[in-house]
């Protein structure tokens, strides 16, 4: 039977109650189905592949990193040059740039909104002729291998919803997240470590900081050993990995043997799906406990690897460290890791916080990125950098020569996409002199996430799971595209 199909048929009360009781500490556990032998006993797709069988079409992605700004970087002050505004300094907004759109309740209460030039210098910089910021000195060095997307929207103009959007293609959420989909088409790349990977990051900018829910990594319908598991900084990299005190890894594997039979027995008299899920997050759990230590022990970096990273590298839960570690994680098989940064939520004092978000971010970035070509990864490697929305070129707040502050703007805003078939060196789109409307080539983020989909060698309209009556897919049933412009 189609597992899609048997998802649908024994969608139960049962079951339904069964799943919603289930505890976070099942959700830490959840990985990708274990070793062949495991997966032909269970049901489960083989390792090395998914519910699709295999891609759509030749795939240029074999990996995904996703650098994911949250918050909402000012594309203004890092990406988007706009000369012109220092000369309209403290001047209105023209209604005929704003033309009555949709403001958040932060700016909404304004009398006015005056016009905030970034006080910082640009230069262009590669072969494509791309305007960076001052902020970014390290990121200027790769130019030539990302592709800069100026023109993207979204609908959304708060966090939470516009995070869930770009994460699940829906401001509700209970959506499959990104990594989920590619977990459940694809399949594993190893036997040892989870497909899909969060890496949460401490940030030196503003710290009031908008919450991250693991729902954002969540596979929601999905089968549960699809969503992302998180990994931390502080006590066990994963939790409930280490055996309790007095448990030894022998009695460890005993007890999970004997669960293991009774979620057999369970699957035969009720034939739910999940218990095979279940089977499969315990046993890769079983194995975890020797190849996360590994993978978390540093102590086989070069030095000079440390200094192409930065000298937070060697501090766990900054953002350099979690760069080395989502390289170590590809080069070890997982098929797709996140690296979330908050803090981008500049609503005042930008000048204060954004160059030490910069900062955070620029060093590890570069090296990420050189790293993986270094090691031949780079060109089956797809890396994502960016946020969920834009921020205003007008003022939120007082504005001075030398401090400002700007609010949500969904209207527009830049991210850059590189490796595994990017066209390196691309400036796509581009924006109105006021960075607030799209002049040309808008990309939707459904657009953007057709594109990566596509990279990974899937049709973002065929990769579809059934539920509740509906064909989900991470770009909903609204149009999408894969922005051709920008690949090889």
């Amino acid at each position: 039977m189609n597992p899609i199909d048997q998802y649908v048929t024994y969608e139960t009360r049962r079951q339904f109650l069964g799943k919603a009781a289930k505890g976070l500490g099942i959700a830490a556990l959840s990985s990708m189905p274990g070793p062949n032998a495991q997966g032909a006993s269970s049901g489960q797709p083989a390792l090395g592949t998914g519910h699709l069988g295999s891609p759509h079409f030749p795939a240029k992605a074999k990996r995904g990193i996703y650098l994911f700004m949250s918050g909402a970087p000012s594309q203004l002050d890092m990406y988007d040059y706009k000369p012109e505004m220092k000369a309209l300094f403290d001047k209105d907004l023209p209604d005929s740039i704003r033309r009555g759109q949709r403001l958040t309740t932060m700016t909404s209460g304004q009398v006015r909104f005056p016009v905030a030039p970034s006080i910082y210098e640009f230069e262009q910089v590669g072969k494509g002729g791309a305007w960076m910021s001052e902020l970014l000195p390290y990121t200027k060095k790769v130019a030539d291998d990302i592709a800069i997307i100026k023109s993207m929207y979204t609908e959304a103009i708060n966090h939470d919803p516009a995070i869930t959007y770009i994460q699940t293609g829906n401001q509700l959420p209970g959506r499959p997240s990104m990594g989920a989909w590619l977990s459940y088409g694809l399949g594993s790349l190893n036997e040892n470590l989870p497909t899909f990977v969060i890496l949460n990051s401490t940030w030196t900018g503003r710290k009031e900081a908008q919450a991250l829910y693991s729902r954002l990594w969540g596979a929601g319908p999905l089968p549960s050993e699809h969503q992302g598991v998180a990994m931390r900084s502080k006590g066990d990299p994963v939790l409930y990995l280490t055996d309790p005190h007095g448990v030894s890894r022998d009695l460890r594997r005993k007890m999970l043997d004997g669960v293991n039979e009774i979620n057999e027995d369970l699957y035969h008299e009720f034939g739910d799906p999940e218990t095979h899920a279940r089977i499969s997050q315990y046993e890769m759990a079983f194995r975890m406990q020797s190849s996360v230590p590994e993978l978390t022990d540093l102590s086989d970096e070069p030095d000079y690897i440390f200094d192409l990273y930065g000298p937070d590298a060697k501090i766990p839960g900054t953002f350099a460290y979690n760069c080395l570690m989502a390289r170590r994680l590809a080069e070890k098989g997982v098929r797709f890791s996140q690296i979330f940064h908050r803090g981008w939520d500049q609503h005042g004092v930008l000048p204060k916080d954004l160059p030490n978000q910069c900062k955070d971010i620029d060093q590890a970035t570069y090296a990420l990125i050189t790293d993986l070509k270094q090691r031949g990864m780079f060109d089956d490697t797809l890396v994502v950098w960016g946020g969920e929305f834009g921020r205003t070129i007008y003022c939120q707040g007082t504005l001075t020569e030398t401090n400002y502050g700007r609010d949500h703007h969904p209207r527009c805003f830049t991210k850059w996409i590189a490796g595994a078939g990017i066209k390196g060196g691309t400036v796509y789109g581009d924006t109105d002199e006021f960075s607030y409307n799209i002049t040309e080539n808008p990309v939707h983020i459904r657009d953007l996430n057709a594109t990566i989909l596509n990279q990974f060698g899937i049709n973002h309209e065929t990769l579809n799971f059934r539920h509740q009556g509906l064909d989900l897919r991470l770009t909903g049933v609204e149009e999408a595209r894969v922005v051709k412009e920008i690949l090889t």
